[in-house]
């Protein structure tokens, strides 16, 4: 599991003050980013060398209570299955342990041509420390 704290700005807010339902896709995106980076070698290095890269393919939002402004906020993401060419991760935006959001998002292993293609064997054990029950 992975956790990545997120501060609610008045750029991510409407007009009545609740974060416009678009920006938790944005957090749970740099949740996903920020947890790749941990990774080794680091996801610029394997983008470079591989020649890979992960593009959402799908995603599922439930929107269960608003954030506000200056809230601050948790994402947390777990991979719950890796397989072939595919992720899939379950991520949830909290506030003081409370789930505001929850996401399901299934990302694609591509090539610079942007086919699905097999992750490396490295890339399952670099992933595995945030499978599902990993802390």
């Amino acid at each position: 599991m992975h956790l990545f704290p997120v501060r609610v700005y008045y750029e991510d807010t409407d007009s009545g003050g609740i974060v416009y339902y678009a920006n938790y896709l944005k957090f749970a995106e740099r949740a996903r980013t920020e947890m790749m980076r941990l990774l080794e070698p680091r996801y610029q290095q394997l983008i470079e060398k591989s020649e890979i890269a992960f593009t959402v393919r799908r995603c599922e939002v439930n929107f269960l209570a608003p954030a506000r402004l200056d809230d601050h906020l948790e994402v947390k993401t777990e991979i719950l299955n890796s397989k072939g060419a595919a992720i899939e991760a379950d991520q949830t935006i909290c506030r003081n342990g409370q789930n505001l959001v929850n996401l399901k998002v299934h990302l694609a292993c591509v090539n610079k041509k942007l086919q699905p293609t097999r992750m490396p064997k490295f890339l399952y054990t670099a992933l595995s420390k945030f499978f599902n029950g990993s802390k």
